[in-house]
């Protein structure tokens, strides 16, 4: 079940419905209450929800300019968000980090998510390989250190993590240190002994328990669980691309206390990213994060090291690199969402990232001197057909990619004359807390 998707569609019946009065508030509850429980949201605080939900839509006064609709879809997104948690910052100077969890969390790979994300903040970072018992443990931690480009460090085949650790002190020299333990099936004392003695060896700042989002409300009785043997500092919880049961995850979390740091969104590597429960529910119920999206713009524009948005000229060229940064984003659905378009339709994303590769090999398929100028292209019916042969694609394609290429090239223009148009765009984007004048703009 898709947890966003239903409670957009239960806001878009109420604030469509032709009277908004204290009846459609509460079948607007009982929505909600029927929705999250079928997510795996623990029932208790589900009617815990709903009660505050309706005491604060009927009971409290409105705010100055505000309709009951806009009061009550306000209302819902701010307990929805106080249900999931907090927002989590980030530690970025030196520190050490251990990672707990159960078989099955995700625990290994989040490891190489977890550098990544310091690595990509300036820290550099270094494993230390602590699961003694699976088999082949070292050797995943190995290959995923060398994925994410940071120093690794283990004996392979010791069992005493008291060594390891020893031995990775001794050596290790990086600003980030992270640990990954032992799991097991289930929580048990053996677990229980070994990470006490990582613990008081490694002397970890911060311990993130790692725990996979389909494992629903049960999460928050692992997270107690952990909690209570070594300390939490926060937990990670992965797979929330994929899992209807996510919603649960997190709001039992926070209902035992502990914290969510970190959420795990795909398979990438760049597939992680510290918890803001404002702007986690903000998606859900369709709201804009303009910017999340920016701050995406912006590093993948720094990695490919794509032209400024300043230069005097766009070019197919430039098109293209633009085509090639912007399959970094990831896929169009999650970009549709952060724009507030989360159910954009299926069909149409599909063709849309379909149509984006075919432009991509068309471009790909000319010659430099096509590519400065589309003109020579325009003008001459044999380098369609040369475009379109090399590409596998047909010269419709490459007259569509041309048409498509014109209307952006003349937004292009205009925005770069219409200094009005800018400054609003401009002035949208701060508030959002993007800064243009940081993206090349």
């Amino acid at each position: 079940m898709d947890l966003g998707r239903s409670l957009r569609q239960a806001l878009s019946k109420f604030t469509g419905a032709p009277v908004a009065d204290e009846k459609a508030v509460k079948a607007l509850c009982r929505e909600l209450q029927r929705m999250l429980i079928s997510s795996d949201v623990n029932v208790k605080l589900v009617f815990e929800l709903t009660r505050r939900i309706e005491d604060r839509a009927l009971d409290t006064k409105l705010a100055k300019g505000l309709s009951l609709r806009e009061h009550v879809v306000k209302v819902v997104y701010e307990e929805l968000a106080a249900m999931m948690g907090e927002r989590y910052e980030p530690r970025l100077k030196p520190h050490r980090v251990l990672l707990l969890g159960l078989y099955g969390s995700g625990k290994t790979t989040t490891a190489g998510k977890l550098a990544h994300f310091y690595k990509s903040r300036g820290l550099s970072v270094g494993m230390v390989a602590c699961d003694v018992d699976r088999p082949a443990a070292y050797e995943q931690l190995e290959q995923v250190s060398k994925h994410s480009g940071c120093a690794f460090y283990g004996i392979n085949g010791e069992k005493d993590v008291r060594k390891i650790l020893a031995d990775a002190k001794a050596r290790c020299k990086e600003d980030v240190v992270i640990a990954d333990s032992s799991g097991r099936s289930a929580f048990e004392e053996t677990l229980v002994e070994q990470l006490k003695v990582i613990n008081a060896e490694f002397g970890p700042d911060e311990k993130f328990l790692v725990i996979s989002a389909d494992i629903g409300q049960v999460a928050g009785k692992q997270a107690a669980e952990f909690h209570d043997a070594v300390g939490l500092s926060g937990v990670i919880i992965t797979k929330m691309d994929g899992s209807g049961k996510g919603g649960g995850a997190l709001s039992a979390v926070a209902s035992s206390k502990a914290k969510v740091a970190f959420i795990g969104t795909g398979e990438k590597m760049d597939a992680l990213e510290p918890f803001d429960a404002q702007k986690f529910v903000g998606r859900l119920l369709g709201f804009p994060d303009l910017e999340a999206l920016m701050e995406k713009v912006r590093k993948i524009a720094e990695e490919e090291k794509l032209p400024e948005a300043g230069e005097d000229k766009l070019t197919l060229r430039v098109f293209y690199e633009q085509l090639k940064a912007a399959k970094k984003l990831g896929p169009l659905s999650s970009v549709f969402s952060m724009l507030g378009a989360a159910d954009m339709p299926s069909d149409m994303v599909k063709t849309s990232e379909e149509k984006l590769k075919k432009f991509e090999n068309i471009i790909n398929s000319m010659t430099p001197a096509e590519r400065e100028d589309a003109a020579l292209l325009r003008k001459n019916r044999t380098r369609i057909e040369r475009a379109a042969k090399g590409s596998g694609t047909r010269p419709e394609d490459v007259r569509e990619l041309l048409s498509q290429f014109e209307k952006v090239n003349s937004m292009f223009t205009q925005f770069k004359k219409n200094r009005g148009m800018r400054k609003r765009v401009e002035k949208m984007m701060k508030g959002s807390g993007v800064d243009l004048s940081k993206l090349g703009g």
